[in-house]
């Protein structure tokens, strides 16, 4: 039984539909129930939907061999987990933005509000720039806007709510989208499986099937 985590919402919806598209189906995942395991013994395939930041715990630690994950959270949690296949889908960026009237000094301390610490970590040290993190878990725009902070670390899509709030994009860090992943006693033990999955996800998306 190959045991796949699908985070809940609509990343999990477009990584099942992948999926049964390449014959790793589930009827039971079409009900509507409030279960969060779900399984085809035929196929040999478990379901699990989980919180999209709870992906790679559960992949790291076994509980799910495979899983789908935005790279934002494979990022930020620095799980030790096999990054198989880039899957196209759910695509964003996280940027760094600030009001469309700010000037770095960089003879301060930035601070910078953001959810994602370690990603904003890993930025700054990366151009060493002394900040400091203010973490917020939602409304980060609201940030700069109320003089909390100067800048924000945060994923964008459109850039609409940037703009309406009177904010800019000041420097794109890293394309984001949707990921396969694999616990790596999993990838060694089930391979055939996993790498068969691998493959017909690689053909799928190939052929522009999804």
């Amino acid at each position: 039984m190959l045991n796949v985590a699908l985070p809940k919402g609509r990343l999990g919806n477009k990584a099942y539909k992948l999926f049964e598209k390449i014959g790793f189906d589930c009827n039971e995942m079409l009900d509507d129930s409030r279960k969060l395991v779900f399984e085809n013994k035929e196929k040999g395939i478990r379901y699990f939907l989980v919180k999209p930041s709870d992906v790679p715990v559960y992949v790291l630690h076994g509980a799910a061999d495979v899983g789908v994950v935005g790279k934002d959270i494979l990022l930020e949690s620095n799980a030790s987990v096999y990054e198989l296949l880039d899957l196209g889908f759910g695509k964003c960026k996280i940027c760094v933005a600030a009001h469309k009237d700010f000037h770095d000094n960089t003879n301060t301390t930035l601070r910078v509000a953001t959810k994602f610490l370690n990603i904003a970590s890993n930025y700054y040290n990366s151009i060493n720039r002394n900040i400091e993190i203010i973490k917020l878990n939602g409304s980060i725009e609201l940030a700069p806007i109320t003089g909390l902070s100067d800048v924000i670390v945060d994923i964008v899509e459109t850039g609409n709510t940037l703009m309406e709030n009177n904010l800019k994009i000041i420097h794109e860090i890293i394309p984001i989208s949707a990921r396969l992943i694999a616990n790596k006693s999993s990838f060694q033990f089930k391979n055939d499986i996993i790498e068969k999955l691998k493959k017909s996800c690689e053909e799928a998306l190939n052929d522009k099937n999804i």
